[in-house]
């Protein structure tokens, strides 16, 4: 794939760039190398001066950024100014908290006495230069949810982000530099996926996190494997949003209709398997329809705009294809499941019922604004049909009742279960998921403690 900006909304190529050479990236590992050794050892205050410059650069530049995002992959205008304001919002929270989240911890009294020191504590400290490698669909909110945590713990980054971002990409490094951190603090590494191997085989490069294809989280965990180097990877999923007898069905429908079609449906966190039971299915289809079908899909740059096109035409191909198979495979098309007429890459909202595990999409990720609808008789079956997929990113369940709540924590396999409500994330809790979705955690303190090494100092009695 060439390094590009081409507007999705009607295919034309607007921006191209030359992949860095051999030579550039040389320069910018030995940079990170040595600008490595001395940041770490700056303060937390300093660190969170900078960070808060950071935010407040992004703050005052939100909307211009907004439009760029949205020109290069499609994302409602409004939905990418706010996903500015939360990556403003992440760095303040990380500036305010890494002090306390990477604090010196101090074992239980009677442990240290009984293992002989006169002093015991675990100290974490950063690596060194990590690796990022980022999608496009959220292509400020997954840098910024690394780098917020990885700067303030002491470390650099290099960004290898997805190749139809670049002007995004550029303007991360570009944001960093102008809040004042170091030269090499952070930088992006303009290449294509396949410059990503030698990269992180480098020993300067101490580790790496992806978020991305399950394929190209398996190409980055096999090489981290094989140099030994810690991987943090958030991969895709196919979350399901489960509703009980109990719960608002009007809300529930309002909401699964956001949960679906957010960033144009091309989410890893969007709810995509609608598992209902049946005594309020025919109620909840009917509204989760009815919400569906009047969205409105247009130009992602203007503001009424809900939907916009997919960011690739090989996105919207694959899309098309699972809808197909499961068409030819007796499914139903409650509403869209066909491509509009025009230029760009759109694909409109659709539901699909009468879902069989035969069909590709049951066990594929949708990423585009399709959902898919099953009817449970039960909480049982509703759990069997939300573990029936080799994803586990997040969940979501809908009900008023705490014994079921307590039954569905327990038994789903997600890296979340967000109740009465649609999965989002946060700086304050951790974000991750199990199965093929990934391992490791970002965000919260578990998400700035990956990527240190904690260290164990003890004392002599």
């Amino acid at each position: 794939m060439p390094i590009a900006t081409v507007n999705p909304a009607n295919g034309e190529t607007l921006k191209t760039y030359e992949a860095m050479g051999e030579e550039e990236i040389e320069r910018r590992l030995q940079l990170a190398e040595a600008t490595f050794r001395t940041y770490r050892t700056t303060s937390f205050t300093e660190r969170a001066r900078l960070l808060n410059r950071a935010a407040e650069l992004l703050d005052d530049g939100g909307q211009d950024i907004a439009r760029v995002m949205t020109t290069e992959m499609g994302k409602p205008v409004k939905q990418a100014r706010a996903e500015a304001a939360k990556c403003a919002k992440a760095m303040r929270w990380y500036a305010e908290h890494a002090e306390s989240l990477l604090a010196d911890e101090e074992p239980a009294a009677y442990d240290v006495k009984d293992s002989g020191a006169s002093r015991a504590l675990v100290r974490y400290r950063p690596l060194g230069p990590v690796l990022a490698v980022m999608p496009w669909n959220f292509p400020l909110w997954q840098v910024v949810r690394f780098a917020a945590p990885a700067l303030m713990a002491g470390n650099v980054g290099l960004l290898k982000h997805a190749s139809n971002v670049p002007q995004t990409a550029l303007f991360l490094e570009d944001l960093f530099h102008q809040a004042g951190f170091p030269e090499g603090c952070f930088q992006t590494l303009l290449v294509g996926s396949g410059a990503i191997d030698e990269i992180l085989r480098d020993e300067r490069v101490k580790a790496a996190t992806l978020t991305g294809s399950e394929p190209a989280g398996r190409a980055v965990a096999s090489t981290a494997g094989n140099m030994v180097k810690k991987t943090v990877l958030e991969l895709g999923g196919s979350d399901p949003y489960i509703v009980m007898p109990s719960a608002d069905i009007d809300r529930a429908a309002e909401i699964a209709v956001t949960a679906r079609v957010q960033n144009n449906g091309q989410s890893c966190i969007a709810a995509k398997r609608f598992i209902v039971h049946t005594d309020v299915y025919d109620r909840f289809a009917e509204r989760f329809v009815e919400g569906m079908k009047a969205l409105k899909v247009g130009d992602p740059l203007e503001e009424d705009t809900e939907v916009g096109p997919l960011s690739s035409e090989q996105g919207r191909a694959d899309l098309e294809e699972l809808v197909d198979d499961a068409r030819r495979s007796g499914a139903s098309v409650l509403c869209g499941g066909q491509r509009p007429d025009g230029p760009g890459w759109y694909y409109p909202p659709t539901v699909i019922a009468d879902v069989t595990r035969e069909m590709r999409i049951h066990r594929e990720e949708t990423f585009g604004p399709v959902a898919t609808l099953y009817r449970a008789d039960g909480l049982d079956e509703a759990v069997l049909i939300a573990n029936d997929s080799p994803f586990g990113l997040s969940s979501n369940v809908w009900t008023r009742d705490e014994a079921e709540v307590d039954r569905f924590v327990r038994d789903l396999e997600a890296g979340g279960v967000y109740v009465n409500g649609m999965t989002a994330s946060h700086p304050a809790f951790p974000f991750g998921g199990v199965k093929r979705s990934g391992y490791g955690r970002e965000l919260s303190g578990h998400g700035i403690r990956e990527f240190c090494n904690i260290t164990t100092v003890w004392h002599g009695a």
